[in-house]
């Protein structure tokens, strides 16, 4: 994943031509009167009927470099928020790697993109977001963390935050890249919690390596994809690891461990991103499933897969980043959709660019449900 520090640390957002072809919010623009309480985050979706936005089945798609998110029904787009600009914004977010539904509002995290993978960022540099948001049907920012294109690790601000989970009470998990940390955040902009030590990445006590995503399970505890550390690590709130798989020492195991869920069954889905793969293991470490995304016909050699879901009926959502594609997999193994075309990057009908995260919408198996969140 990429940040804006002097020396970044090794990137997640890659393209092609390289070697290796991602709840205390502002209040933005309402008083604090006016700020929605969690049980208003919490309403019912409000669908617009079949098809329309928010309708159970739809996919939410972080549509990467198109500086773009999208819930299509089918291949029909019915909502979107994002202009495509590489300038953060009220209507613009930057590279986002993540999006969940909450109620009928959208919880995104705007990453930022390097310099190179989207042609709309002209800055050496790239260009930086930063900001985890929630968005309202109508397309307009109601909270916020983090301050468009500021890049830093003090009050009110990110370094490349990849993903966001909303908790139950009103708290939102931000995974911080490029601070390598994972912070819980209330609604006063405090952070109330923390796994990592800010700007140390490391593999010792109570440090990460790139974190790429964090989810809150049933007991408290929080599963970790540490990624550069090539691990997924389970942690207490004390800063305790209570169960891992992988290790920073090798990539044999895991190699650039990109996401991870706890299953209802007690088994954990990852994200093996640089290993082309998703693996389901128990909690005894055998892998039970797994599903190679570069072995399909017509793709790259690396398309460094980011995100797997699990979904109610078994199927599970795979991100296949550098393929352009999101795709449901059964546990057969056969493809029974795809969005985006085979190494096709655009933003027309049935086109993505690289594509970081998909959900569908009603259907959280295996991650935090975001309609007790807010």
């Amino acid at each position: 994943m990429w940040t804006t520090a002097p020396t970044p640390p090794p990137s997640r957002h890659r393209t092609r031509q390289w070697a290796r072809p991602s709840v205390a919010l502002m209040c933005v623009g309402l008083t604090a009167a006016a700020v929605p309480t969690a049980v208003a985050l919490a309403a019912p979706a409000g669908a617009d009927g079949p098809g329309g936005f928010n309708t159970p089945g739809n996919i939410l798609i972080a549509d990467q470099f198109n500086n773009r998110i999208i819930e299509i029904d089918g291949h029909k787009v019915v909502w979107q928020f994002g202009n495509g600009s590489s300038v953060p914004g009220p209507d613009a977010v930057v590279g986002p790697n993540d999006a969940e539904r909450i109620g009928s509002l959208t919880l995104i995290a705007g990453t930022g993109t390097p310099a190179g993978a989207d042609p709309s960022c002209t800055n050496p540099a790239g260009c930086a977001d930063n900001r985890v948001m929630l968005v309202n049907r109508q397309g307009n920012i109601v909270w916020q963390y983090g301050k468009a294109g500021v890049t830093g690790s003090a009050f009110n601000q990110l370094n490349a935050p990849v993903q966001s989970t909303a908790l139950p009470g009103g708290d939102v998990l931000i995974t911080d890249q490029g601070n390598s940390r994972v912070i819980e955040v209330n609604r006063r902009h405090d952070i109330v919690w923390q796994y990592g030590m800010t700007g140390a990445a490391g593999s010792g006590f109570d440090q990460l390596n790139n974190p790429n995503s964090a989810e809150l399970l049933p007991d408290g505890h929080i599963l970790i994809a540490d990624e550069s550390n090539n691990r997924v690590i389970e942690v207490t709130r004390g800063h305790h690891i209570v169960w891992q798989y992988g290790s920073p020492s090798s990539t044999s195991v895991l190699n650039g461990a990109a996401f991870a869920s706890r299953l209802p069954n007690g088994h954990t889905l990852i994200s093996d991103s640089n290993n082309n793969r998703v693996v389901e293991v128990t909690r005894g470490k055998a892998v039970v499933w797994s599903y190679v995304t570069n072995l399909r016909p017509g793709s790259i050699a690396d398309p460094l897969p980011t995100r797997a879901v699990r979904l109610a009926d078994g199927d599970t959502l795979i991100s296949d980043q550098f393929n352009d594609q999101v795709i449901e997999v059964t546990h057969g193994g056969t493809i029974d959709f795809t969005q985006g075309q085979m190494q096709v990057d655009g933003n027309g009908p049935d086109q993505l660019n690289a594509p970081y995260d998909a959900k569908v919408v009603g259907d959280f198996t295996g991650l935090t449900n975001p309609g007790d969140g807010g």
